[in-house]
């Protein structure tokens, strides 16, 4: 049986038909206990809820967000091994720095030996001696002489008894290498050939060139001519 009631919606009557027929006494099939009931609800407008159970899962919409990977714990930092450092590191270490040392030693002892030079010597270098030799001087009046490296050419002046107006230049060996222009000069005397007259040797490093006095003057030695230096 089919009754018509009538009802108000939005302020518009209707009618609609309820169908109050019975139903048959057959009850509708058991659903399987497998089947899982899933209740979707709305937590807010953007994070759609499915409940199933005791569980709950959230949607998101969009790509889900970034993986990070969580600290370790100060037990775990703690139990991690620690890298250990091979001996040959350290050896090497050790190498590089005495090395580096040795270059600074090196450089810092150039420089000072240079910078003394240059308080004593002057630039170009020069040297100065007074010595009697037998050029008509005495012990009251001596011989000056002075010796210059001058642009790497060696130099030697000499004063006959300090009387500039008798000058004599005698030129030396030309030096070549890196500095040499920074060599210092320096002269002695001894009487190297045995005539009781005292001959000039010229000094440069450990290097020594002997001029012979000879004839009220000093002259390079002759080819296999003797001395004893």
């Amino acid at each position: 049986m089919t009754m018509q009631r009538a009802s108000v919606f939005r302020g518009q009557p209707y009618r609609y038909e309820e169908d109050t027929q019975g139903y048959d006494d057959a009850t509708p099939p058991r659903k399987p206990t497998s089947a899982i009931n899933y209740t979707r609800t709305r937590t807010t407008d953007y994070a759609p809820v499915i409940r199933s159970g005791n569980r709950r899962y959230i949607l998101h919409e969009g790509l889900p967000p970034p993986r990070t990977t969580p600290l370790p714990r100060p037990q775990e930092q703690a139990a991690q091994p620690r890298r250990r450092v091979h001996w040959l590191v350290f050896v090497g270490l050790f190498m590089l720095t005495m090395l580096t040392g040795w270059i600074l030693l090196t450089m810092l002892a150039n420089w000072w030996q240079v910078t003394q030079d240059d308080w004593h010597y002057g630039r170009p270098r020069t040297y100065q001696t007074d010595m009697v030799v037998g050029h008509n001087d005495s012990a009251a009046s001596p011989s000056h002489f002075i010796a210059t490296n001058l642009n790497r050419h060696i130099e030697i002046i000499e004063f006959p008894g300090g009387d500039i107006s008798h000058a004599k230049l005698y030129p030396g060996p030309s030096l070549f290498g890196d500095g040499e222009d920074l060599a210092v000069v320096t002269l002695s005397f001894k009487d190297v050939n045995g005539d009781g007259k005292p001959d000039m040797s010229i000094n440069v490093a450990n290097t020594h060139i002997i001029y012979i006095n000879d004839n009220g003057q000093f002259r390079p030695l002759k080819p296999g001519e003797q001395v004893n230096q």
